[in-house]
């Protein structure tokens, strides 16, 4: 009961996974949550100090579950990483009402109701939370309205827990990802399109998920004590950019 405890959701695979990973090399429990039960159990089979939660975030009930089981398991809880999401792109005449409601159910419901059944045991540990939003929440781009939305919801709602959790002694901050290498990533972005988002973001190149999860892991470690209710882009550079043209820095 004296080994901390995280809670990583959206942990079978990409930035979940890696965070999980990085994790437990550093002597903490994680209770690993999706809802892909079978890509979840690959993800964590033959694991030590591993819980397996196949839950959805955007069903309270799962969530209340969620936060039960780990305490029955843990005793604890001394951070969330409310990392699972959807995206689904495309123009906004496209966008009707379930489609949008898809992507605010798992990607800002998702993160209320998680940290809202999390509040008490974080209480008794002065625990972190981590929400990762997207730059897409930072900046509009086109074929993401309900995406880069519910994004930016992430990062306000980082702040107003900040705000209200910070007097007793809750930490919460909010990473927005840019481009990040994930086998998804990869299998959709074109030659095309990683050669515009080479020459957009300064450092060149997009992001690993093991560079990420770095980030989320020293926000909810005791490095991090005296910050709370930030947005860290971890991006290369790319917010800073704004819409500024690639060319005029060659």
């Amino acid at each position: 009961m004296d080994q901390k405890c995280a809670i990583v959701t959206g942990a079978a695979r990409g930035i979940g996974l890696a965070t999980s990973e990085l994790l437990l090399e550093r002597g903490w429990r994680v209770a690993m949550l999706d809802r892909d039960g079978d890509e979840l159990r690959k993800a964590t089979q033959g694991r030590g100090n591993v819980l397996a939660l196949v839950r959805d975030v955007s069903i309270p009930a799962d969530v209340t579950a969620m936060a039960a089981e780990t305490l029955g398991w843990a005793g604890r809880i001394d951070a969330l990483v409310n990392n699972a999401g959807v995206a689904e792109f495309g123009p906004i005449e496209g966008a009707d009402y379930e489609i949008w409601r898809r992507v605010m159910a798992t990607n800002l419901d998702g993160p209320f109701l998680c940290t809202q059944a999390c509040t008490e045991a974080l209480k008794a540990t002065k625990g972190a939370v981590v929400n990762i939003a997207s730059i897409s929440g930072l900046r509009a781009s086109t074929l993401r309205v309900a995406y880069g939305t519910s994004k930016a919801g992430i990062i306000h709602l980082t702040k107003q827990h900040a705000a209200e959790l910070g007097e007793y002694g809750i930490r919460c901050n909010c990473v927005c990802p840019g481009p990040v290498r994930t086998k998804l990533a990869m299998a959709v972005h074109s030659q095309e399109i990683i050669n515009a988002y080479h020459d957009a973001i300064p450092l060149n190149r997009y992001g690993s998920e093991q560079e990420i999860a770095e980030v989320i892991a020293f926000l909810i470690s005791e490095k991090a004590s005296y910050v709370t209710g930030q947005v860290i882009a971890a991006d290369g550079g790319f917010e800073s950019t704004g819409v500024g043209l690639p060319a005029l820095r060659s």
